[in-house]
């Protein structure tokens, strides 16, 4: 036929794992090529990164591609194994206990904490009697149905099983078709590859705790072993109760009240209140400084991007407005040369140990500036790694105390001069305030990573790429070096705001969006993309110049 184009689509394609490529069938589908090809592994493998895209075992190859296999020892393959089992219980919840209620919260240490609303008082059978079917669904190898419906049909689904959350973030999404996924009772939104059956799932635990249970997962990494025994989280639970209570007093739980408190346009109220509660919180520490007569020395620590410099900043005010002088010293300066700094496991320096500060000197210095007398403070060259030769004298007089923050502020190995009667502790969490729905968490290391994306990208000269590819080491020092201490603290200060992610989204997606499609940070580019789009848009201008947030976007009264 004249003009008309002959399509010659090969039945075979080539998919590259390692070195090997294999030629198989198009369409035929993750778990199948596994089972034939790699029979070893495929028992383990979770999921796969099909094309630099993270994909289920049910999809379908359709096109000539490299594929890796993803199993728990990847975060890909561990957010797998962790949104199976909420699905899991979610539907064990609703089986053993019908028309109860499942609120995902907070995560703590390798577990997810889950508000069970029973209409009476939880108990250890309950709890048990979870966990029991859960095991069940494992033993039957049941199926995860997934399935994608139009955006009309997923709101009256989930309108008429209750799932009222859900039905109305669904509204305000600018979606055509809705990812679902049910085990026969509860439907629930899908906003992660899950696995196909149960059979993936090997160790677990549901504990009771507080009024709610935690769903613990496995160590990193081992998925076949027994999880660990559950560390004390008294003061990170506390934090939790108040973003709780303060979501419940704003109107604003999940990403469907906050859209619909933008579309009604009542944002710039929501972001005053928030702003206002974030200032008592430090109006609060400040008073309880000085309230500590014998308090020479405040320590604040936090993870990347939890908004330390911001509250220092702050604090100081507020300590000056109650009549205190406080000076800033900044540990940074006391960094060892760069050819002393210790090395990790890949031979690359290791900034986040201890060990790259020199602690003999800090602590000399803490020691003689208690003492009254004046310390010549060394001033440390990022940009060459090494000291320069001009110090900064600094001296505390009668009724003045010193301020540092730093990821290490609550290790005591930090201050060891210092007794203990002569220090305030603060911890910087940034715990999530909104979930996605009832079912669905946001997780807690995300606000971070997209605040640190967006700060690198406008003030660093770092990609999105970049700190996508850095984010992994940041992450492990934090788990050494700093979730262990945080219950240490004597305050524990949250400095997510409910409404931060409608504004970040407003920057953070162009940045992610220059990812290219061939980069290995393009898997977690996509996601990070995905989540924001659950998101009606917030310009910045109503967020204040004093907020932690402008230490990101910009516009700080503050100078950094």
């Amino acid at each position: 036929m004249s003009g008309s184009v002959a399509l010659n689509v090969s039945p075979t394609i080539e998919v590259k794992v390692g070195e090997q490529v294999f030629s198989i069938s198009r369409g035929t589908r993750v778990k199948a090529f596994l089972r034939r090809y790699l029979p070893d592994i495929a028992g383990d493998v979770l999921g796969a990164i099909v094309a630099n895209q993270l994909t289920d075992l049910e999809t379908p190859i359709a096109s000539s591609c490299e594929l890796t296999p993803v199993t728990f020892a990847s975060k890909e393959g561990a957010r797998i194994y962790r949104a199976t089992l909420t699905v899991m219980l979610c539907e064990a919840v609703e089986r053993v206990f019908p028309g109860a209620k499942v609120m995902v919260g907070q995560s703590f240490g390798d577990g997810y904490f889950f508000d069970v609303h029973l209409g009476r008082q939880l108990t250890a059978d309950d709890v048990q009697a979870i966990e029991a079917e859960m095991k069940a669904m494992i033993h039957r190898k049941e199926a995860l149905a997934t399935f994608r419906v139009p955006k009309l049909q997923a709101v009256e689904v989930l309108s008429s099983l209750g799932s009222d959350t859900s039905a109305r973030l669904v509204e305000t999404l600018r979606w055509s078709w809705v990812p679902l996924v049910t085990m026969g009772k509860k439907v629930l939104l899908s906003f992660h590859p899950l696995l196909p059956t149960t059979e993936g799932i090997q160790q677990f635990r549901v504990e009771l705790y507080r009024n709610g249970v935690l769903l613990i997962l496995p160590p990193p990494s081992r998925s076949d072993e027994a999880p660990d025994p559950v560390r004390n989280h008294t003061t990170l639970y506390a934090a939790y109760v108040r973003a709780r209570e303060f979501n419940e007093k704003v109107g604003i739980s999940t990403v469907a009240d906050l859209n619909q408190s933008i579309i009604s346009g009542r944002i710039g109220e929501v972001i005053r209140i928030a702003e206002a509660a974030h200032e008592r919180r430090v109006i609060t520490i400040a008073d309880a400084v000085a309230a500590k007569k014998d308090c020479r020395l405040v320590l604040l620590a936090g993870p990347s991007s939890s908004g330390k410099t911001s509250t220092v900043k702050r604090l100081r005010m507020q300590l000056m407005a109650i009549g205190l002088r406080p000076k800033v010293l900044s540990v940074d300066n006391y960094y060892v040369d760069r050819s002393k700094t210790p090395l990790d496991a890949d031979g690359e320096y290791d900034f986040e140990c201890i060990e790259a500060i020199d602690l003999p000197l800090l602590n000399e210095h803490l020691e003689m500036l208690l003492a009254g007398q004046e310390v010549q403070m060394p001033r440390y060259s990022f940009f060459k790694g090494v000291r320069e030769e001009v110090t900064t004298p600094v001296q505390l007089e009668d009724g003045e105390i010193l301020l540092m923050e730093g990821i290490h502020g609550l290790n005591d190995r930090l201050t060891e001069s210092v007794p203990d009667h002569h220090k305030m502790r603060i911890y910087m969490s940034a715990l999530t305030q909104l979930s996605i729905d009832h079912q669905n968490r946001i997780f807690t290391s995300d606000s971070r990573l997209i605040r640190r994306i967006v700060r690198d990208r406008m003030y660093r000269g770092y990609s999105a790429a970049r700190t996508i590819h850095m984010w992994p080491k940041v992450r492990a020092g934090e788990e050494k070096w700093i979730f262990p201490f945080q219950e240490q603290a004597d305050f524990m200060f949250n400095s997510t705001l409910v409404y931060e992610p409608a504004v970040l989204k407003m920057f953070a997606e162009r940045f992610l969006m220059e990812v290219p499609v061939s980069d290995p940070a393009f898997v977690e580019a996509s996601r990070l993309l995905e989540f924001l789009d659950l998101f009606v848009p917030v310009f910045g201008g109503d967020v204040p110049a004093t907020s932690i947030l402008r230490e990101f976007i910009g516009g700080s009264a503050f100078e950094y």
